[in-house]
């Protein structure tokens, strides 16, 4: 049985993964099992339970999809996970998320909202680090956020830099991260943090 990994948690990633793998090969047995019940039972591939076998290929194959794209995802490494939380200080962070756009996904395996700042890092080499930020600030924009700085770090020390810097904004200024979760704007029921997680697989 799998701990259910909320979006956002640390572990997401491989949740969604293990997750995938399990829905397909369940959907996978079923569609097989249907075809092989008809032939069994009229000795024919000619039957109704083709057509429904034939049917049910399709979510299997929206199954299969998803799972490849968890397997191409990155998600944040242990390593990463243990120095962020190390310096996050009362920051609320998120995790492995997969941000989607019409032409590409990104890879960011951290970030954390506070004040007008957008924090995230990307241990992927591939990021291109520009267009994720416009993508981000855009998604923002539609959401009512068109004021946010946007920082995508590839660097982990110089995240965990900015992160210790951004804590000490939060202590001097009592600033409360999951008061800035909860408070939203008139028109959207999406916060920053949540826009992120929304746009994000």
């Amino acid at each position: 049985m799998l701990g259910k990994v909320s979006k956002g948690e640390y572990g997401y990633i491989s949740y969604r993964k293990k997750l995938a793998l399990l829905i397909t090969i369940i959907s996978l047995a079923i569609t097989v099992g249907i075809y092989l019940t008809g032939i069994i039972m009229y000795k024919s591939p000619k039957s109704a339970f083709s057509i429904i076998a034939a049917l049910g290929c399709l979510p299997t194959g929206w199954c299969a999809v998803n799972l490849i794209m968890f397997i191409r995802a990155k998600a944040c490494s242990p390593d990463d996970h243990k120095r962020i939380e190390n310096c996050r200080g009362g920051l609320l962070i998120r995790y492995d998320h997969v941000i989607t756009s019409y032409d590409k996904n990104y890879y960011v395996n951290a970030s954390t909202v506070l004040d007008k700042n957008i924090c995230c890092y990307s241990a992927d080499e591939d990021i291109d680090v520009s267009d994720c930020e416009a993508h981000i600030k855009k998604m923002m924009a539609q959401g009512g956020y068109s004021s946010y700085s946007i920082k995508i770090f590839t660097d982990i020390d110089k995240f965990c830099d900015r992160l210790i810097q951004l804590d000490k904004l939060r202590s001097d200024k009592s600033i409360d991260p999951l008061a800035i979760e909860d408070a939203w704007i008139p028109g959207t029921a999406q916060t920053p943090a949540s826009i992120l997680l929304s746009i994000s697989l």
